[in-house]
Formats: C-alpha cells, sequence, structure tokens
C-alpha cells in the first residue's frame, strides 16, 4: 500500500481501511486531499486481494466538508463547477461504480461534500455521536457532490428539501430511522464493529457483491422491465461462474466455499 499525505490505508485481510487524516482541521477537504483520497480509492478498487472498504475518518469527525481556508490559486480563473467536476466527483464515482462494496464508519460531523462521501458509499455505520449535516444554506451554498441524488432518493423530495434548508444535524438514531444509514454503534466501538460487518461481507461470493451492486445502482434509475433484463444478464454471467461451480459443490459437501472472485 502506498504512503500518502493526508490519507493513511491499513489491511485487514481482505479488508481495506481507507481514513482521512487532516485531523487538526477536522478532516475537511483541501487540494491536497482531494488528489490523495483519488488515488487511494483507486489504488484500493485496483487491489483484488481487497474485497472490503472501509472509509473513516482520523480523529473526532469524519469530515467537516470543504476547506474554507482553501483559498484557489488564481481566484481570477477559479470555476467551483470545474473543482466538483474535475476533484470531487471522480473520488465519488470511484466509489460509485467500484466492484466492490464499500462501508463509511461516520464518527462525529459528516457534513458538506463529506456527507456526499459518506453516503455514496454502499453501507453506512455511525457512532451513536455522529451527525449528517447539510451546512450549506448557512452560507448561502447549496448540497454538491451527489448529496441532492442520495438525499433524495433514500428521504424523499420533502424531507429532503426540509433538511437542507434548514440546516438540521440529523443525528444517528434519526439516520437509521430514515436509512441514511445501517447500524449505530457505541463510538468508541466505531471502528471494531464496521471492520467486523466488512470482514463477514469479505467472506461472501464476491461475484454477488459484485453484481447485486451493479444491478441496484441500475434499478434506482430503470424501470421494471428494464432491470428485469438487466438482472437476467448479470444472473447469467454470476450462473456461468466458477464461483456458482464452487458454491453448490460446497454446499452439496457441507463446507466452507473457496471463493475465487470468477
Amino acid at each position: 500500500m502506498s504512503t500518502y499525505e493526508t490519507v493513511l490505508i491499513e489491511r485487514h485481510g481482505s479488508v481495506a481501511v481507507v481514513s482521512l487524516n487532516r485531523p487538526d482541521n477536522l478532516n475537511s477537504f483541501n487540494k491536497t486531499l482531494r488528489r490523495d483520497l483519488l488515488l487511494a480509492v483507486r489504488e484500493v478498487n485496483d487491489d483484488n486481494s481487497v474485497r472490503v472498504v472501509v472509509v473513516t475518518g482520523v480523529g473526532r469527525v469524519f469530515s467537516a466538508g470543504a476547506d474554507l481556508a482553501d483559498v484557489p490559486e488564481d481566484a481570477l480563473t477559479f470555476r467551483v463547477e470545474d473543482q466538483l467536476n474535475g476533484e470531487y466527483k471522480p473520488v465519488l464515482m470511484e466509489i460509485h461504480e467500484a466492484q466492490k462494496p464499500w462501508i463509511s464508519a461516520i464518527n462525529g460531523a459528516c457534513a458538506g461534500i463529506g456527507s456526499a462521501l459518506g453516503m455514496v458509499c454502499d453501507l453506512t455505520v455511525m457512532a451513536e455521536d455522529a451527525f449528517i449535516y447539510q451546512a450549506f444554506a448557512a452560507i448561502s451554498l447549496i448540497p454538491d457532490g451527489g448529496a441532492t441524488w442520495h438525499l433524495a432518493r433514500t428521504l424523499g423530495r420533502k424531507r429532503a428539501y426540509e433538511v437542507i434548508v434548514t440546516g438540521e444535524k440529523i443525528c444517528a438514531d434519526k439516520c437509521l430511522q430514515w436509512g441514511l444509514c445501517n447500524r449505530v454503534v457505541p463510538a468508541d466501538k466505531l471502528l471494531e464493529d464496521s471492520l467486523a460487518w466488512a470482514q463477514e461481507i469479505a467472506g461472501k461470493a464476491p461475484l454477488s457483491l459484485r453484481y447485486a451492486k451493479q444491478a441496484l445502482n441500475a434499478a434506482i434509475e430503470e424501470s421494471v422491465s428494464d432491470t428485469i433484463s438487466g438482472e437476467a444478464k448479470l444472473q447469467h454471467v454470476c450462473m456461468n461462474s466458477e464461483d456458482a461451480q464452487e458454491g453448490v459443490t460446497a454446499f452439496l459437501q457441507k463446507r466452507k466455499p473457496v471463493w475465487q472472485g470468477r
């Protein structure tokens, strides 16, 4: 695993932990963190020995969002849409389109563009004192990084608009009730419990993890008819795989399957 200035990568067997590492700045995004995180995400996505990834923040918060002190090098020519499309979007899409599941382990504040990172992951574990926060209205901005997409599809349009315009800090328990996270755990056990869940998932069939994610991502946008056809194509790939044969053989032999991811 490579070494980065603002991101840490740790291996725990077939699980990788990617940590935002600017704790003195509340893991807010500056140019270096945007660059490092993209490289780190690509590194673990390209590593076939990694089957599940956990992303979290070092220190007391997941991420406070964009670093407002990170002044563009050329303020006269700076366009925020170039930064969002050119630096943030590649990171978020690398996770969204990854062939392996990503779990966000949210500690403390998960705000601004940091909330987009937390929500783009396939699964989310929150510390009991954590919260998701759309802070934009307070500084006359709007959610970005795909946050409106995630909020609208999870909460519905009216509730999503409410949390955006009111700037409510959505506590972990409410996130669980509303479907913004999967589990809430004690703060001092966040990484431990997230790792245990990740390792459990890493023991599942890699092709099932990959293609179920792909099918769900497509289903959010497609019709029932197109979804059935898309599932059929992916099921054909799975059914003709070595892993499917191994799964049947292991079942008949009453043993644990040995997955190869092919």
